[in-house]
């Protein structure tokens, strides 16, 4: 066994580096405590429970098309604009960007700073249309 893995180190180097990204792409969010929502789940939280669209695009990525009703706040503005959102505290929050990524890092600042129902919209705005929902222009 231990030959094996002295012949093959990059092999079983890739294997274990392949494996962990999946393991995080799949468990990452959930450890650290963001909470992922689908485009139904959404939607629920939307039309059931008030929930708040935070879209952290850009302006430009926002003008092209956004969720209906949703708030503008970019990624990079939201750590000195999060006052405005303090009205929002306690209902839902469904946090969007184009893919994720951005949403992500929101989600989490929004998580930090007490915003407890802070959820992220696995996908973005690409899994809403995918999912032949509005956008407004």
């Amino acid at each position: 066994m231990l030959q094996f893995l002295e012949n093959n180190v990059l092999t079983v180097s890739i294997t274990f580096i392949s494996g962990y990204m999946l393991f995080w792409s799949y468990f990452g969010n959930r450890l650290r405590g963001i909470k992922e929502v689908d485009t139904h789940a959404a939607m629920n939280l939307i039309n059931r429970q008030n929930a708040v669209v935070l879209d952290v695009r850009e302006q430009t990525e926002y003008d092209a098309g956004h969720i209906i009703n949703s708030r503008l706040i970019s990624a990079r503005a939201l750590k000195e604009r999060i006052g405005e959102l303090e009205k929002f505290r306690e209902r839902p929050i469904v946090v969007v960007c184009r893919s994720g990524a951005r949403a992500t890092a929101a989600t989490a600042l929004l998580n930090r700073e007490g915003f407890a129902q802070a959820h992220l919209l696995v996908g973005g705005v690409t899994a809403w249309q995918k999912a032949s929902l509005p956008l407004e222009r």
